[in-house]
């Protein structure tokens, strides 16, 4: 069995973020999304294609040319013409029927095989919010027609962007034109195939994480930690008059300092310095070659590798990114005065996350002053810097 990841996107509403990294190289739970997919379909799938473009060689990099027993094949999208024009380029590549599946969001095996019954089948998900998808109409069970971002309720089945089609998908490639985004959209391409082939719809009975906005990560983080079983390597050590909780991964050569207090639902990667006299609480997750710092508190955040939360610092409902430093005493401020939601600017558009606690966004690579103060839901570009004392209340955009 083969399989497509489409990857090729440069995903601009996970900014900061992805300024220096695709998007499918983002981690959750110290595991980056397209290792997560990937091991999904270990079991089931002899050959994975990637499509790649935006920082390809990145991915390539990360990935070689295996995972598992699974061989791995890059084809490059050179110009960004949509996601129908990306599945168009592995025609050559592809034998049979196939399983293709955005690099953007994280899958289950088992929603994954329940597609291989059939022929031709879409994943689809009940939503809270069709409206922000492409809602499907179906029919017994089976697709007639994707309608996107509907103004009017439809349906709140919607497509989450995982399938199985026959080699029948390249024939109706052909024929779709460009549409109104100047893009070759994929959803046009299984409507049109719609009319002559039978497509199953398939509801998730697994989960469905789907990483659209720098917050979505800290959802699936959260899932992630809350199915999986902790381990702690043989390696790590673990000083006197620490409480470490039971469900607390701890990577090899790391050292939990004297006084540092963990709670359930912590990962913590290799070569980390902990403490002393710190509190990690759930939720979190600590990339590779970290230190965190005297008397820090984290809570529910992602911290990349090789980043450094100096003493006196809280952070909370956050994504750090990878060789970031913060100065003593750094504070992200995660709930509004008003109790309101907390809104980020993406793309120019004030966005409702949904969310009364949210902190901030950190690029690779960045330095705050010490006795610094954010604002909640506050985007830093990579390599930026901030002065002492400084109370940063807006994005920190580099031009």
């Amino acid at each position: 069995m083969q399989a497509v990841i489409l990857a090729a996107g440069k995903s601009t509403r996970t900014y900061p973020l992805t300024l220096t990294r695709p998007k499918p190289l983002l981690r959750v739970a110290n595991v980056t999304i397209i290792e997560h997919n990937l091991q999904q379909l270990s079991d089931f799938v002899d050959e994975v294609i990637i499509v790649v473009g935006y920082r390809s060689e990145m991915i390539k990099k990360f990935l070689g040319d295996s995972f598992g027993k699974m061989k791995i094949k890059y084809v490059i999208q050179d110009e960004a013409l949509g996601n129908a024009d990306a599945l168009k380029l592995v025609q050559k590549n592809v034998k049979n029927r196939f399983i293709l599946m955005f690099g953007d969001d994280l899958y289950s095996r088992k929603d994954v095989k329940n597609l291989l019954i059939y022929d031709n089948a879409i994943l689809a998900k009940k939503v809270k919010n069709p409206e922000n998808f492409g809602v499907l109409k179906t029919k017994d069970g089976i697709f007639s027609e994707v309608v996107e971002k509907p103004t009017e309720f439809i349906s709140d089945l919607v497509n989450i962007g995982c399938f199985v089609f026959s080699r029948k998908i390249f024939d109706v490639l052909e024929e779709i034109t460009l549409s109104s985004r100047n893009e070759y959209e994929l959803t046009d391409a299984y409507n049109l195939m719609a009319k002559t082939n039978e497509i199953q719809v398939v509801q998730v009975e697994d989960y469905w994480l789907p990483i659209t906005y720098p917050w979505n990560l800290l959802e699936a983080n959260e899932y992630i930690i809350k199915n999986s079983k902790s381990t702690k390597d043989k390696k790590a050590v673990i000083e006197k008059y620490t409480n470490i909780s039971k469900n607390v991964s701890i990577g090899k050569n790391t050292i939990i300092k004297s006084g540092s207090y963990i709670e359930d639902g912590v990962v913590i990667g290799d070569n980390c310095e902990i403490g002393p006299n710190c509190y990690l609480r759930k939720f979190t997750t600590i990339g590779d070659n970290c230190h965190i710092g005297q008397a820090v508190e984290i809570k529910n955040s992602i911290i990349g590798d090789n980043s450094n939360i100096a003493h006196l610092s809280y952070v909370g409902d956050s994504v750090i990114g990878n060789n970031v430093n913060f100065g003593a005493g750094t504070v992200t401020a995660n709930l509004r005065h008003d109790g309101n939601t907390i809104k980020s600017m993406i793309n120019g558009n004030l966005v409702n996350s949904g969310k009364k606690k949210l902190g901030i966004f950190v690029g690779d690579k960045c330095k705050t002053g010490i006795n610094n103060s954010f604002y909640p839901a506050v985007k830093i570009d990579p390599s930026s810097q901030t002065l002492p004392g400084a109370v940063v209340k807006k994005d920190v955009i580099n031009n």
